[in-house]
Parts: structure tokens; sequence; C-alpha cells
């Protein structure tokens, strides 16, 4: 941090703050501590008819790969809708959330990925400027060195090895 977002000081440390364990940044003027949190992306594994919807990208990072519809939750937006939201946006295609399938964090980016387990309403799918080909695959065809972020593959994995058992319990993983 170069500049005080609240006060525009330039008069920034990192310290341990009072009561606190971490290193933050900390505005000398306005006293104000700066938290970094990580940032939520969320996203589903939609099926229909056995089939694994993903969505080859169309932008960065990692252009040309296949995904799992997934994106970055907005304010005021619960973490089910703003799953919806992104396969919507990505795809065109209107889902039905089942449950929370995986929590994912990758600590190097400092995310944390929610993917529910949805249903396709239909496969009308449409290309955006974010999905430049969208397909649903058998669990054998998926295309897994094509496929964009870890989160993507630890998802998928536990879902072939699992399946939709309603009472599956979520699957936790983390990306060092």
């Amino acid at each position: 941090m170069n500049f005080c977002p609240k006060c525009g000081s330039d008069k920034l440390v990192k310290e341990i703050p009072k009561h606190d364990f971490e290193l933050r940044w900390v505005c000398q003027n306005c006293n104000t501590i700066h938290y970094q949190n990580p940032i939520m992306v969320v996203g589903c594994i939609v099926l229909h008819e056995g089939k694994i919807l993903l969505a080859k990208r169309g932008i960065s990072p990692r252009k040309g790969k296949w995904n799992l519809p997934c994106g970055f939750l907005e304010m005021n937006e619960t973490a089910k809708n703003g799953a919806i939201r992104e396969v919507k946006e990505e795809t065109g295609i209107d889902v039905k959330v089942e449950r929370l399938h995986t929590v994912y964090d990758v600590l190097p980016a400092g995310q944390v990925y929610l993917i529910f387990l949805a249903s396709a309403k239909h496969t009308n799918y449409t290309l955006t400027h974010e999905s430049t080909e969208i397909a649903f695959f058998d669990s054998g065809e998926i295309p897994w060195s094509e496929i964009a972020f870890s989160a993507n593959v630890f998802a998928l994995k536990k879902y072939i090895e699992h399946g939709i058992s309603p009472n599956q319990n979520v699957h936790l993983g983390t990306h060092r």
C-alpha cells in the first residue's frame, strides 16, 4: 500500500496492532488498520443427464483452458446466488443449486472457492466474452491437462469419486 484509502496519507507502516497477531498496514495519520482478507470465488459443477458442464475461458488468467463456471462473489450477494449468477453470466444456462460441494483455499492467491453442485434447467448455452466454448462432458472425457485451476481439478475429482449423494460431506481442499 502506498496511500491510505481512508485519508490519502502516505504515512503507512506494517506493524502488529495492539490486541492483534498479524502484520497489518496501519495509517499513522488516521490510525486506520487495513485488513486484507481472502477473496470469495463462487461457482458450480453443473450437471445434465450425467454430464458435467465446462466452459473454455475467453479471458485471462488461463485463457483457452477449460473451467467450471466460477467467479468473484459480489457485495450484498449470497454465495448461492453468486454461483447461480456466475453460471448464467458465463454460459447463459439457468441452474438449480442442490448443495455445497467444495470449499477450496488457494493460499498464494488469497482466494476461497465455494463450489456448489447444480442441475441445468436447460442446455441452451450462450457463448460470451468469458467463455469461448461450452460443452457437457462425461466423467471419462474431461480434458484434465486443460483444466484451468487447481480448485476445479479438486472439485471435479471429488465429484467423480463420490457422485451426487445428498448426504455427502463438503469436500475441503487447499492449494499452498
